[in-house]
């Protein structure tokens, strides 16, 4: 662990975090008169007059049982572009120090690092979607502190190599953060069970995919209890609010309830597959491990907004690298597939 230390900015180690009313005391309250909150309820049908757990242990322990991770290695954040922006500020410094992303890939892995001030590598994947792990390596200078790798990818879809992503991380001397938002999605297994293998590994993985959750904002962060402990170390106090907590723990209670969702999504994806296929200005659908399809066609600029004229709105993509001409499709309702196939059988 001594060499992630060395990887830590000087002042964040040597910070002394906030500490919140919450924090200072053990034992079991009854009175609460220490964080000037309104004693006499909430404006609203909820009790939120209380500040948050600030470590959101009740939340933790759900997820650690049904992950199979100690919850000392979870980190929660307000969504995972917190974890992102929270990885950045405490391993990069500003101005010198630098990040390694491989395009077409998630967009805030970037925009996170120009927010810092922190300097951007990109090592574009083959025109294949995979990674070209020899480029990635051949990039690394004393100035990478993180290497980004999101798996399967967005806005592509597809799982990269096992290999190519192990190859990384036992090469690579600083951080790799493996987002698998997409995970439930696909045939292939996350690398969370071996997560407590790879101390320089950090995976990520969301409750606005699979679990339906995009409103709440909660994102998971699974690393060394290190780097989970700089990670709350910098954190505002109260990062996770109090109904998000409470949302969290109602739907990790309906385990069964997100997989039934997944199979219908999985199924609903198949059959968009085959129909989107079938039409000429299609070029390619890619494979995908994701609840998303990404289409090569002839002019995604007209189709979008032929689309959006049908009140259907999908993802131009074509503005990115490597994803000219490409349309991205989230998996809908049956309905709302159907709608779709409809629209363009009629274009």
């Amino acid at each position: 662990m001594s060499e992630i230390k060395k990887l830590v900015r000087e002042n964040i180690l040597n910070l002394k975090p906030y500490s919140s009313a919450r924090d200072e005391y053990s034992g079991q309250a009854g009175i609460f008169l220490d964080a000037n909150e309104n004693s006499l309820g909430s404006t609203i049908n909820e009790n939120v007059n209380r500040y948050p757990d600030p470590y959101q242990r009740k939340v933790k322990d759900k997820i650690s049982a049904i992950k199979g991770i100690p919850s000392e290695n979870i980190f929660l954040g307000n969504g995972s572009d917190e974890v992102i922006d929270l990885l950045i500020r405490a391993f990069c410094y500003p101005g010198k120090d630098e990040i390694i992303i491989m395009p077409p890939t998630y967009g805030m892995y970037s925009v996170s690092a120009e927010i810092n001030n922190v300097g951007i590598k990109e090592v574009f994947l083959t025109s294949e979607y995979d990674m070209d792990v020899d480029k990635v390596l051949a990039s690394v200078t004393d100035k990478t502190k993180l290497i980004f790798i999101c798996s399967p990818n967005n806005p592509t879809g597809n799982c990269l190599k096992n290999e190519d992503i192990k190859r990384v991380i036992n090469t690579f001397n600083g951080l790799v953060i493996l987002d698998e938002a997409y995970i439930d999605f696909s045939e292939k297994k996350s690398f969370l069970k071996s997560l407590l293998t790879y101390p320089n590994l950090v995976i990520m993985q969301t409750f606005s995919k699979a679990w339906g959750l995009a409103g709440i904002r909660l994102g998971m962060a699974f690393a060394d209890k290190f780097i989970i402990d700089i990670m709350n170390k910098i954190k505002p106090p109260y990062n996770v609010n109090e109904l998000t907590q409470k949302k969290a723990i109602e739907a990790l209670n309906n385990l069964e309830l997100k997989n039934r969702m997944v199979d219908i999504l999985l199924k609903e994806r198949e059959l968009l597959e085959k129909q989107l296929t079938k039409f000429d200005f299609v070029e390619k659908v890619y494979p995908t491990d994701s609840n998303f399809i990404l289409v090569k066609t002839l002019n995604a600029n007209k189709i979008y907004d032929y689309l959006v004229n049908k009140s259907i709105i999908v993802r131009n993509r074509s503005n990115i690298s490597l994803c000219l001409n490409c349309l991205r499709i989230t998996v809908g309702t049956k309905e709302e597939n159907k709608l779709l196939i409809e629209a363009l059988e009629n274009y």
